[in-house]
Protein backbone atom coordinates (compact mmCIF):
# COMPACT_ATOMS: atom_id res chain seq x y z
CA UNK A 1 0.00 0.00 0.00
CA UNK A 2 1.03 4.12 -0.85
CA UNK A 3 0.85 5.58 2.71
CA UNK A 4 1.36 8.69 0.61
CA UNK A 5 -0.63 8.54 -2.14
CA UNK A 6 -3.97 7.02 0.48
CA UNK A 7 -2.82 10.23 2.66
CA UNK A 8 -2.92 12.45 -0.32
CA UNK A 9 -5.74 10.71 -1.41
CA UNK A 10 -7.94 11.64 2.16
CA UNK A 11 -6.92 14.81 1.63
CA UNK A 12 -8.77 15.65 -0.93
CA UNK A 13 -12.03 16.23 0.57
CA UNK A 14 -10.66 18.54 2.40
CA UNK A 15 -7.23 20.37 4.15
CA UNK A 16 -6.59 18.25 8.03
CA UNK A 17 -3.59 18.15 10.35
CA UNK A 18 -1.45 14.88 10.79
CA UNK A 19 -3.47 13.80 13.85
CA UNK A 20 -7.19 13.53 11.66
CA UNK A 21 -5.39 11.89 8.66
CA UNK A 22 -3.99 9.36 11.40
CA UNK A 23 -7.39 8.86 12.58
CA UNK A 24 -8.70 8.80 9.24
CA UNK A 25 -6.49 6.22 7.88
CA UNK A 26 -6.69 3.47 10.81
CA UNK A 27 -10.74 3.82 10.21
CA UNK A 28 -10.60 2.99 6.49
CA UNK A 29 -7.38 1.14 6.38
CA UNK A 30 -5.48 0.50 9.49
CA UNK A 31 -7.15 -2.01 11.37
CA UNK A 32 -4.49 -4.61 11.27
CA UNK A 33 -1.48 -2.33 10.99
CA UNK A 34 -2.59 1.17 12.53
CA UNK A 35 -0.30 4.23 10.94
CA UNK A 36 2.15 5.78 13.25
CA UNK A 37 2.20 9.54 13.92
CA UNK A 38 5.98 9.43 13.11
CA UNK A 39 4.85 8.19 9.64
CA UNK A 40 2.19 10.25 9.21
CA UNK A 41 4.67 13.24 9.92
CA UNK A 42 7.51 12.10 7.87
CA UNK A 43 5.76 11.19 4.85
CA UNK A 44 3.89 14.59 5.27
CA UNK A 45 7.15 16.68 5.20
CA UNK A 46 7.99 14.32 2.26
CA UNK A 47 5.22 15.58 -0.16
CA UNK A 48 5.18 19.00 1.14
CA UNK A 49 8.88 18.74 -0.18
CA UNK A 50 7.51 17.72 -3.28
CA UNK A 51 4.93 20.20 -3.73
CA UNK A 52 2.18 17.37 -3.45
CA UNK A 53 1.05 19.14 -0.08
CA UNK A 54 1.13 22.66 1.25
CA UNK A 55 0.54 24.15 4.67
CA UNK A 56 -2.90 25.59 4.78
CA UNK A 57 -2.36 26.96 7.87
CA UNK A 58 -0.86 26.80 11.78
CA UNK A 59 -2.42 26.76 14.75
CA UNK A 60 -0.73 26.93 18.38
CA UNK A 61 -2.09 24.76 20.73
CA UNK A 62 -1.30 22.86 24.41
CA UNK A 63 1.85 20.83 22.15
CA UNK A 64 3.46 21.98 19.59
CA UNK A 65 2.26 23.66 16.33
CA UNK A 66 -0.33 21.96 14.61
CA UNK A 67 -0.19 22.30 10.61
CA UNK A 68 -2.82 22.15 8.43
CA UNK A 69 -2.14 20.39 4.94
CA UNK A 70 -3.92 20.99 2.08
CA UNK A 71 -3.54 18.73 -1.39
CA UNK A 72 -2.23 20.86 -4.69
CA UNK A 73 -2.90 20.40 -7.97
CA UNK A 74 -0.03 18.40 -8.37
CA UNK A 75 -1.05 16.10 -5.36
CA UNK A 76 -4.39 15.71 -7.25
CA UNK A 77 -2.77 14.79 -10.34
CA UNK A 78 -0.64 12.50 -8.72
CA UNK A 79 -3.39 10.35 -6.98
CA UNK A 80 -5.39 10.41 -10.40
CA UNK A 81 -2.08 8.87 -12.08
CA UNK A 82 -2.01 6.08 -8.56
CA UNK A 83 -5.52 5.55 -9.20
CA UNK A 84 -5.43 4.75 -12.64
CA UNK A 85 -2.53 2.76 -12.91
CA UNK A 86 -3.06 -1.68 -12.13
CA UNK A 87 -1.06 -2.73 -9.34
CA UNK A 88 1.17 -5.12 -10.26
CA UNK A 89 0.01 -9.12 -10.02
CA UNK A 90 2.10 -10.68 -7.93
CA UNK A 91 3.04 -14.38 -9.24
CA UNK A 92 4.62 -15.68 -5.94
CA UNK A 93 7.22 -17.58 -7.53
CA UNK A 94 9.98 -17.31 -4.82
CA UNK A 95 7.72 -18.80 -2.04
CA UNK A 96 9.05 -19.44 1.62
CA UNK A 97 6.72 -22.42 1.71
CA UNK A 98 8.00 -23.66 -0.95
CA UNK A 99 11.65 -23.11 0.15
CA UNK A 100 10.79 -24.73 3.16
CA UNK A 101 9.51 -28.11 1.90
CA UNK A 102 12.45 -28.16 -0.34
CA UNK A 103 14.51 -27.44 2.77
CA UNK A 104 12.78 -29.91 4.33
CA UNK A 105 13.34 -32.65 1.92
CA UNK A 106 17.22 -31.76 1.39
CA UNK A 107 17.59 -31.96 5.31
CA UNK A 108 16.20 -35.47 5.80
CA UNK A 109 13.10 -33.95 7.38
CA UNK A 110 9.33 -35.05 7.22
CA UNK A 111 8.19 -32.38 4.60
CA UNK A 112 4.96 -33.76 5.02
CA UNK A 113 4.50 -32.34 8.96
CA UNK A 114 5.48 -29.09 7.32
CA UNK A 115 2.73 -29.16 5.16
CA UNK A 116 0.09 -30.01 8.06
CA UNK A 117 1.63 -27.87 10.14
CA UNK A 118 1.04 -24.75 8.04
CA UNK A 119 -2.35 -26.13 7.02
CA UNK A 120 -3.36 -26.13 10.28
CA UNK A 121 -1.98 -22.46 10.67
CA UNK A 122 -3.96 -21.36 7.36
CA UNK A 123 -7.20 -23.07 8.84
CA UNK A 124 -7.05 -21.63 12.39
CA UNK A 125 -6.55 -17.95 10.44
CA UNK A 126 -9.50 -18.60 8.05
CA UNK A 127 -11.57 -19.52 11.17
CA UNK A 128 -10.87 -16.53 12.92
CA UNK A 129 -11.39 -14.06 9.61
CA UNK A 130 -14.72 -15.58 8.88
CA UNK A 131 -15.40 -14.54 12.33
CA UNK A 132 -14.26 -10.95 12.20
CA UNK A 133 -15.83 -10.87 8.80
CA UNK A 134 -19.30 -11.81 10.46
CA UNK A 135 -19.07 -8.84 13.02
CA UNK A 136 -17.59 -6.65 10.30
CA UNK A 137 -19.16 -3.51 8.26
CA UNK A 138 -18.88 -4.16 4.42
CA UNK A 139 -15.33 -2.64 4.22
CA UNK A 140 -13.75 -5.02 6.73
CA UNK A 141 -16.24 -7.61 5.13
CA UNK A 142 -14.19 -7.22 1.53
CA UNK A 143 -10.72 -6.70 3.56
CA UNK A 144 -11.34 -10.57 5.11
CA UNK A 145 -12.67 -11.78 1.91
CA UNK A 146 -9.78 -10.62 -0.19
CA UNK A 147 -7.34 -11.97 2.45
CA UNK A 148 -9.81 -15.36 2.85
CA UNK A 149 -9.34 -15.92 -1.01
CA UNK A 150 -5.62 -15.47 -0.76
CA UNK A 151 -5.56 -18.48 1.98
CA UNK A 152 -7.89 -20.88 0.21
CA UNK A 153 -4.94 -20.22 -3.26
CA UNK A 154 -2.26 -21.08 -0.55
CA UNK A 155 -4.49 -24.23 0.84
CA UNK A 156 -4.73 -25.82 -2.85
CA UNK A 157 -1.15 -25.16 -3.35
CA UNK A 158 -0.42 -27.03 0.06
CA UNK A 159 -2.74 -29.84 -1.10
CA UNK A 160 -1.09 -30.43 -4.31
CA UNK A 161 2.64 -30.15 -3.18
CA UNK A 162 0.99 -32.87 -0.71
CA UNK A 163 0.26 -35.22 -3.45
CA UNK A 164 3.15 -34.60 -5.06
CA UNK A 165 5.46 -34.89 -2.21
CA UNK A 166 7.20 -38.48 -3.48
CA UNK A 167 8.12 -36.99 -6.66
CA UNK A 168 9.33 -33.56 -5.49
CA UNK A 169 11.47 -35.54 -2.98
CA UNK A 170 12.80 -37.77 -6.08
CA UNK A 171 13.82 -34.89 -8.52
CA UNK A 172 15.27 -32.76 -5.16
CA UNK A 173 17.05 -35.55 -3.71
CA UNK A 174 18.53 -37.51 -6.76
Amino acid sequence: MSISHTLLGLLESGPRHGYDLKRTFDVYFGQDRPLHYGQVYATMSRLLKNGMVEVEGVEAGGGPERKRYAITASGVTDVERWLASPEKPEPYLQSTLYTKVVLALLTGREAQDLLDTQRSEHLRLMRELTRRKLDGDLADQLICDHALFHLEADLRWLELTAARLDQLASEVCS
